[in-house]
């Protein structure tokens, strides 16, 4: 159940809704996970290792166990050269829950798109559709150019229009030939369509990006900036996706510190900030400077790669930021001040959150028991694994 927006021209603080329920996933550290925070992401390498807790199917199945029961609808995995492969490892973590969807990060240069239309296909079958799509066009050359691919930027993205179009078109049961700038198929198509046809999720700050994502996104993610920018970030795509006829969701990706009061959580992001190493943070910063990733650059304006001032916005720490490239800002506080900010950001016309915390099996906990119940309480959310009524008395066995 998502929200039914009544008035899509309404301001941002007045967002009716009805029948609300949000939409939480968590995350599935496929390059280790500790009580520290754990660097790498976006083309950055990893500047812990996660040797506290390496990314075993062990591991990670009981974290995807824990996201299940406590009403995350779905775990991202990330893409890259820094963690394990996304495919393989949800493929493996799936058979150890039975209800947690998946949302796989990949990068459409990798892999042909008639491929990755039934590779999807398959993992919706054999997972009894569980898979949703975080398409990721690489903001990086220098990784890109690792994988073998030496497109720029642009002709990145303008590449992922194509590679979705075909996709797209392949899940409708189309036979697809299309002769485009960077792809060429002809007579595809796929034996079996997925069913149901996976989301597509999607990111991006540049123009080219939200040109692509207005076109072909279900769900457009941005990372946790301040409420006044994620604004105008919705407002830019709500309005490039009405000029497609088109209307998408959108997602926010955040770490999140919760604990039962706000002292508790500021020294959990206190205790972490102390345990950067000075020389590690200048080193990741400048390897995040050279980014081309529009995104990237807005991430690192929020702290400008200092340790003073980092609460960007009440209860919005932008200190992960300072060891890890992609999402660097968490959502810091008490239960009720972390629930404050989730229903400021949906009022902006966020439905979807996707999370995560250090460790991530503890704080999976933290905020399920801590802000879920509080959500629930103001009818943001309800457990989407919950019974919807209740069961059949059992009839006591007398054979």
């Amino acid at each position: 159940m998502t929200a039914k927006v009544i008035a899509d021209d309404a301001g941002p603080h007045d967002r009716r809704t009805t029948a609300v329920s949000l939409t939480f996933h968590w995350f599935l550290p496929t390059n280790g996970d500790s009580r520290d925070v754990v660097g790498g992401g976006h083309g950055t390498p990893a500047t812990v290792s996660g040797r506290d807790r390496p990314p075993t199917i062990g591991y990670l199945s009981q974290i995807a166990r824990a996201a299940e029961d406590l009403g995350f609808v779905g775990a991202l995995t990330p893409t890259g050269a820094w963690c394990e492969d996304a495919w393989l490892t949800t493929a493996m973590v799936s058979r150890h829950t039975e209800r947690l969807k998946f949302l796989v990060a990949f990068r459409p240069g990798f892999v042909s798109p008639t491929l990755a239309a039934q590779m999807a296909s398959t993992f919706q079958r054999q997972s009894g559709g569980r898979l949703l799509l975080n398409v990721v066009t690489g903001g990086e050359s220098h990784e890109q150019r690792a994988y073998g691919d030496f497109l720029d930027k642009d002709a990145r993205y303008r590449r992922t229009g194509e590679f979705l179009q075909i996709v797209r078109d392949l899940w409708d049961g189309k036979t697809v030939d299309l002769s485009g700038e960077h792809l060429h198929v002809e007579d595809a198509r796929l034996a079996r369509v997925p069913d149901p046809v996976p989301e597509v999720y999607f990111g991006g700050s540049s123009p080219v990006a939200g040109e692509v994502a207005a076109r072909h996104a279900d769900v457009y993610l941005t990372w946790g900036e301040p409420p006044a920018q994620v604004a105008e970030k919705i407002a830019w795509i709500r309005g490039l996706a009405a000029d497609q006829g088109r209307r998408l969701r959108f997602g926010i990706r955040l770490h999140v510190i919760t604990r039962d009061t706000s002292e508790q959580a500021w020294a959990e992001a206190r205790r972490l900030l102390d345990g950067f190493d000075p020389q590690t943070v200048r080193a990741v910063q400048a390897d995040l400077a050279r980014s081309e990733s529009e995104g990237q650059r807005r991430m690192l304006a929020l702290h400008g790669g200092s340790g003073d001032g980092l609460e960007i916005h009440p209860n919005l720490w932008a200190g992960i930021g300072l060891v890890r490239g992609g999402a660097g800002t968490a959502l810091v506080g008490s239960h009720d001040e972390v629930a404050e900010r989730i229903g400021e950001y949906h009022a902006l016309g966020i439905d979807e959150f996707v999370l995560s915390g250090y460790p991530h099996l503890e704080e999976a906990y933290w905020f399920g028991e801590g802000v879920l119940p509080r959500l629930a309480e103001q009818g943001l959310w309800r457990h989407p694994f919950a019974p919807t009524s209740a069961p059949a008395a059992q009839v006591p066995f007398t054979g």
